[in-house]
């Protein structure tokens, strides 16, 4: 009887012991995709927030300074579209993207270098801030000349506006105001500022 009694508890314990394998196999298994499926979000999430940190970045309000001066027979019309042949601040997308015109405009387009007023690493090159987006005391009607040092007056991004900068280089071109949606997919550019004529290309 004692040895029926000792048959019987070692069964239910290998069988209890099987059933608590299987629950932790499933436990584990049940983690392992939890967390998979958690990464993947994590992941789109995180190309979500790139995406929108893009366009605001690039996007702007559409409006111009005062006394700008609208292009009288611009290479690309408003309305019109065009190619972006560059890359501006390492963006992704920006080159190769067929871009909308909204504006056009005759002015000094100039490179600049300069540090945030958020701090950070010095920015340099930056395309492009123009001539009415300066403030200088003697700005004058000629473009300035480069090592000059000026006010930036624009907020294209954070921490731009109110910085000091130095005049890389001077051009004077027609600039446009584009929407374009990066090559890369994503959010829609708005109103970005600025590209010059000779980073567009005829989209026929």
């Amino acid at each position: 009887m004692k040895s029926k009694k000792l048959i019987i508890i070692a069964v239910l314990l290998i069988v209890s012991a099987f059933t608590l394998a299987a629950c932790g196999g499933g436990n584990r298994g049940t983690d392992a995709e939890g967390n998979e499926e958690n990464r993947e979000n994590t992941n789109e999430e995180s190309t979500s927030h790139s995406q929108g940190n893009m366009s605001e970045h690039m996007s702007s309000s559409g409006e111009v300074p005062a006394g700008m001066q609208e292009a009288e027979n611009p290479k690309y019309e408003v309305g019109s579209t065009a190619i972006i042949n560059v890359q501006h601040m390492n963006m992704e997308g920006m080159s190769g993207a067929e871009a909308t015109i909204t504006g056009a405009y005759d002015t000094t387009a100039y490179t600049v270098s300069y540090t945030l007023t958020t701090g950070g690493e010095p920015v340099e090159d930056h395309k492009w801030v123009i001539h009415e987006e300066l403030l200088v005391e003697d700005p004058g009607d000629d473009p300035l000349e480069p090592g000059t040092e000026v006010t930036l007056n624009t907020d294209h991004m954070k921490g731009m506006n109110g910085a000091t900068a130095t005049i890389d280089s001077a051009e004077d071109t027609t600039v446009y105001m584009v929407d374009f949606t990066p090559t890369t997919g994503g959010v829609k550019v708005v109103d970005h500022k600025w590209v010059v004529e000779s980073e567009l290309e005829s989209a026929e």
